[in-house]
C-alpha cells in the first residue's frame, strides 16, 4: 500500500510542476505578446507623426516648392515633447540635418544606409522616406524634393520685380513663377486638373537648382520617441506577470505539503490499523501465555507436594531425600517466575486516589524485614507526611519491586533511603537510593525492558512492571548514578493531592 501512495504522491508532484511550468511559460508569452504589441503600437504612433509632419511640411511651401526655414522649425519645435516626442530632422540626399527640432540626432552610417526602426535603450529611431514635395504629382511624373530656404533669401526673391512678377501671376493663374532669365529650363506644362507643374524656381539657374537640391532638398524625415512610457508599462506588466507566476509556485508548494500531510496521515492510518492489528494479536497471546502459565501452576504445585512428602518419610535413603529437596526448589523458583510472568501479563489501568505515601512505604518496609535484618540492611523512610494522586495497590507493587530490587543488589550492612521531594510546579518526585554496585550507564535504559537482569538467577519482570505501572499513572521513571556508589530510581511528575 504505501508503494501505491509513492507513487501517487510521484504523479501528483509531476502534476503540480508542470502547472507551474505551464503558467510561467504562459506568462512569458504572453509578456512577450504586450511587449511585441506596445513596440508596434509605438512605431504606428511614429508613422502617424510622419504623416502628420509631412501636412505640416506641405502646408509651409512657398513658391510652389519653397519652404522657409525659420517657419518649419518653428512649427517642428511646437511638436517636441521630452516625455514623447525628442527630436525631429529633415535630412538632405546627402543625409546631413536640414531642419531640426530638440535635441541633435545621432546618425550612423548604417541607420543611413538602411532606414527603417533603430531600437535604443530608452528610444525608438524612425527614418522614413516619404515625398516632402508637391502634394498631387502628375501620373507618371516624379516630383522634386521640396526647398528649405532662409527667410532673408525669400525676402530677396520677394523684392526682386521678376520673383514679385513671378509671385503674382502664378497667384492669378495657380502656375509657377516664369523663369526670370534666359537660361533658366522650361518648366513643365500644367496638367489638366489645373495643378501646377514641378520644376525648378523661376529665380534660380539650373546649376544653383542642384546645388540647392543636394544641400537643402528634402529627402528624409527622422523622429526619436521616447520609450521611457512603454518600458514602465513593460515593467508593470513584467511584475504582474512575475506575481501570478510566482502565485502558482506558492500554490503549488502549499498543494505539496498539503498532500505530503494527507499522504503521511494516510499511512500513519495504516500503520495505526496494523499495530491495532498487532495489538490485537499480542493481547491474545498474552492471554494465552497467561492461561497456560496459570495451569502450569497447578501440576507443579502437585509435583512439589509430592517431593515435600517424600523428604517427610523417614525411611527414605538420604539420597532420595536430596532429590525431593532439589525438586522442590526448581518448583518453588519455577512457580515464581510464574506468578511474575501472570504479574506482567495483567493489564495496567490507574484509578488514582489520594494515597498516603509514607503509610503505604511503612506497610511495603515491614514486609521487607526478614530481608533486610538477614543482610543488616537500614531502611530510611521520609518523615514529611506526604498526599499523591495514585492507584494504592499499583503504588504498593511499585515500592515493593522497587526496594526489593535495592534490597537485593545491596551487600551486607548497606543501606537504602526513600526520599521525597515536592518540585515549584507542584509536582511530587520519588528517589529510592542504595549503596549497592550500581546498574552500568548501556544498560539504565534496557533494564526496564521485560526479561532484562542483573541477577543470574533473576526473571527481569520487575522493573518491566515498575514500567507500565508508572506509564498507567503518567509518571516518569529513570535510573541515574548515585554518589558515592550505588543507584537511584526516580519517578517524577507524581500529582500532589490537594490539602482536606
Amino acid at each position: 500500500m504505501s508503494w501505491q501512495i509513492a507513487k501517487r504522491s510521484s504523479l501528483v508532484y509531476v502534476a503540480l510542476a508542470a502547472v507551474v511550468l505551464g503558467v510561467g511559460a504562459w506568462q512569458t508569452v504572453e509578456h512577450r505578446r504586450v511587449r511585441q504589441a506596445a513596440r508596434q503600437e509605438l512605431i504606428n504612433r511614429g508613422r502617424d507623426i510622419t504623416s502628420t509632419l509631412g501636412v505640416v511640411v506641405r502646408s509651409q511651401r512657398r513658391f510652389g516648392l519653397v519652404i522657409s526655414k525659420e517657419r518649419i522649425e518653428s512649427a517642428l519645435q511646437d511638436l517636441v515633447r521630452p516625455d514623447y516626442l525628442e527630436s525631429i530632422a529633415i535630412l538632405g540626399a546627402t543625409g546631413e540635418p536640414i531642419v531640426s527640432a530638440g535635441p541633435a540626432v545621432d546618425l550612423t552610417p548604417e541607420m543611413l544606409k538602411e532606414r527603417g526602426e533603430f531600437w535604443h535603450h530608452r528610444t525608438l529611431t524612425l527614418m522614413n522616406l516619404m515625398d516632402l514635395g508637391a502634394s498631387q504629382p502628375e501620373a507618371g511624373a516624379h516630383a522634386p524634393p521640396a526647398l528649405v530656404l532662409p527667410d532673408e533669401r525669400l525676402a530677396r526673391v520677394r523684392r526682386s520685380p521678376a520673383g514679385s512678377r513671378a509671385a503674382a501671376n502664378a497667384a492669378k493663374a495657380g502656375k509657377a513663377p516664369a523663369p526670370a532669365t534666359t537660361t533658366t529650363a522650361p518648366a513643365a506644362t500644367a496638367g489638366a486638373s489645373g495643378t501646377p507643374p514641378f520644376g525648378r524656381p523661376s529665380w534660380m539657374s539650373q546649376e544653383e537648382y542642384e546645388s540647392v537640391i543636394q544641400k537643402q532638398g528634402m529627402h528624409s524625415l527622422v523622429i526619436v520617441l521616447s520609450t521611457e512610457a512603454m518600458q514602465r508599462a513593460l515593467q508593470r506588466d513584467l511584475l504582474l506577470r512575475s506575481l501570478i507566476s510566482l502565485f502558482a509556485l506558492a500554490a503549488a508548494t502549499l498543494s505539496v505539503l498539503a498532500w505530503r500531510n494527507f499522504s503521511k496521515n494516510a499511512e500513519l492510518q495504516l500503520r495505526l490499523i496494523k499495530a491495532g492489528e498487532m495489538n490485537t494479536h499480542l493481547k491474545e497471546m498474552n492471554l494465552a501465555a497467561a492461561g497456560l502459565a496459570h495451569e502450569t501452576r497447578n501440576p507443579l504445585n502437585l509435583i512439589r507436594g509430592m517431593a515435600q512428602m517424600i523428604t517427610m518419610q523417614t525411611q527414605s535413603a538420604p539420597q532420595l531425600r536430596q532429590h525431593a529437596e532439589a525438586i522442590m526448589e526448581e518448583a518453588d523458583r519455577v512457580a515464581a517466575q510464574l506468578n511474575e510472568f501472570i504479574n506482567y501479563s495483567k493489564p495496567r489501568e490507574a484509578h488514582p486516589a489520594p494515597v498516603e505515601l509514607n503509610r503505604v512505604a511503612a506497610d511495603v518496609a515491614r514486609t521487607l524485614v526478614p530481608d533486610l535484618e538477614e543482610k543488616r540492611i537500614r531502611l530510611r523512610l521520609p518523615e514529611a507526611p506526604l498526599r499523591i494522586l495514585a492507584d494504592e495497590p499499583l503504588l504498593r507493587q511499585t515500592l515493593f519491586n522497587l526496594l526489593l530490587n535495592a534490597t537485593q543488589a545491596v551487600e551486607a550492612g548497606g543501606q537504602i533511603e526513600l526520599a521525597v521531594a515536592v518540585t515549584e510546579s507542584g509536582k511530587a518526585t520519588l528517589e529510592i537510593r542504595d549503596d549497592g554496585p550500581g546498574v552500568p550507564a548501556a544498560q539504565r535504559t534496557s533494564i526496564f525492558k521485560p526479561y532484562v537482569t542483573m541477577r543470574p538467577k533473576g526473571v527481569g519482570l520487575g522493573l518491566a512492571i515498575v514500567q507500565q505501572i508508572v506509564s498507567a499513572h503518567g509518571w516518569e521513571i529513570v535510573c541515574t548514578e548515585n554518589q558515592p556508589r550505588g543507584a537511584i530510581f526516580r519517578i517524577s511528575q507524581l500529582k500532589v493531592a490537594p490539602a482536606t
